[in-house]
């Protein structure tokens, strides 16, 4: 084990005192458990150390997968010294002193892997600072993130840098993980089968959680094996991954969205309990719930807005958890309501228009004209009042009068909305043999 720079050995704890997620940590690179897609021969980094050619990465993942150990084994793999840093600790003061034992390092013909945890949490100066030693060859660094890198990480830091997605562990990597753990502690864990698939469920994905439930499960002095029920009492499950205002959050929100759109109430109802239990604010889902019915069934069902704002009003009048009881209701009336964008690309379209053409005046015939002045100047001059005319519609220009007829709304045979295509082609018609 090293300390910041790299360079002078630290004691290694007794190995009793290690905790099992260290011990258990691998040795080389083929070891490494649930990332076969970057590390495999055929797979980039695997590729990457074939050709002798390692440059800085990226690391996208869940926590607990492997970030910090496959940076390990890359130092190891290429024969580069092994620097930790974490971006939430760390200074100007402390990258400077990195960087310059770096140097002396390149100096001396040794290389630097710089691993940098939670790189997201640095400043633009800060990544900036990153890039002259990059580019130089002075360090590789390799960064982790939790969040969207696309979101999180300067662009020029990106162009320097190759994003390697890293995968939450299923239920096999996972499994394997456990052999792993009942071979180094030399006996098998106190659980029966349904325990077993219920410890891999509390883990969620993460190795290093699942290692620390397991030194849990370890310690305890059990007669019998424990079924599922048993250990569910005994074992705190890990609390879901889900920061309100990171990347899973708009993952979450983006997949409830969608299970509406494709019309599926299960899927739907699936992704609002997923928020909902990992502590959304269910006023921000009554938001989006809402918007959901004005973006993507519009006219076609004119009454899924008001459902949206009746289960938002008993959500205000009853709280959590009965309130939230009517969001779900929302939601399963918006995935089997009839669905049609054509209010919101009818709305986009003549946003784009209107930025188009500024200011350009309403045509005069349509202008009020309060003064003996704005008469002189022809407003309200030939309007024509439409309950006045045959069909009340008098097929009159609306646009501005320089400007084409525009047509925004065009309705689909869905729904409400067939009757409102019925209603645009009827007034085109009258429209056309007016202006005949």
């Amino acid at each position: 084990m090293s300390d910041l720079f790299g360079d002078t050995p630290s004691p290694e704890p007794a190995a009793r005192d290690r905790p099992l997620a260290d011990r258990l940590r691998p040795a080389a690179l083929d070891e490494v458990i649930g990332q076969e897609h970057v590390l495999g021969a055929d797979a980039p980094l695997g590729l990457m150390l074939d050709a002798g050619a390692l440059p800085s990465l990226i690391f996208w993942g869940p926590p607990g997968v492997g970030k910090t150990t496959i940076a390990r084994l890359l130092a190891d793999a290429s024969d580069r010294t092994f620097v930790q840093i974490s971006a939430i600790f760390s200074g100007v003061a402390e990258l400077r002193k990195v960087f310059d034992a770096a140097k002396t390092r390149a100096r001396n013909g040794q290389g630097t892997l710089l691993f940098v945890d939670e790189i997201h949490r640095f400043n633009k100066a800060q990544q900036d600072g990153f890039l002259p030693h990059m580019e130089d060859g002075t360090i590789v660094l390799v960064g982790a993130t939790t969040e969207n890198p696309s979101f999180e990480l300067n662009s020029a830091l990106l162009s320097r840098a190759q994003v390697l997605v890293l995968r939450r562990l299923d239920a096999r990597a996972l499994a394997e993980l456990i052999a792993r753990a009942e071979a180094m502690l030399a006996r098998a864990l106190p659980l029966k089968d349904d325990a077993r698939a219920a410890l891999i469920e509390m883990a969620d994905g993460d190795g290093r959680a699942l290692l620390n439930l397991i030194e849990q499960i370890a310690a305890m002095k059990i007669a019998e094996p424990m079924d599922a029920a048993t250990l569910g009492a005994r074992l705190q499950r890990r609390a879901a991954t889900y920061d309100k205002s990171g990347d899973g959050h708009y993952n979450l929100i983006s997949a409830l969205h969608k299970s509406v759109r494709g019309s599926d109430p299960d899927a739907a109802m699936y992704w609002l309990a997923r928020m909902l239990s990992a502590g959304e604010d269910p006023r921000f889902l009554a938001r989006r719930i809402t918007r959901m019915a004005v973006e993507d069934i519009g006219l076609a069902d004119p009454g899924a807005m008001r459902q949206c704002l009746d289960a938002w009003a008993t959500y205000e009048r009853l709280g959590s958890p009965e309130g939230e009881l009517a969001l779900g209701q929302a939601v399963i009336y918006l995935a089997l309501a009839p669905k049609s964008n054509a209010g919101y690309v009818a709305y986009k379209a003549a946003m784009r228009l209107a930025k188009k053409t500024g200011s350009a005046p309403p045509p005069k015939h349509i202008l009020n004209a309060p003064t003996a002045l704005m008469k002189d100047e022809g407003y309200g001059d030939g309007y024509a009042y439409d309950h006045d005319a045959e069909d009340g519609f008098s097929g009159q220009h609306y646009f501005p009068d320089d400007m084409e007829r525009e047509a925004f709304y065009d309705p689909p045979e869905r729904g409400f909305e067939r009757d409102m295509r019925k209603r645009v082609d009827y007034f085109a018609k009258l429209r056309a043999k007016r202006q005949s």
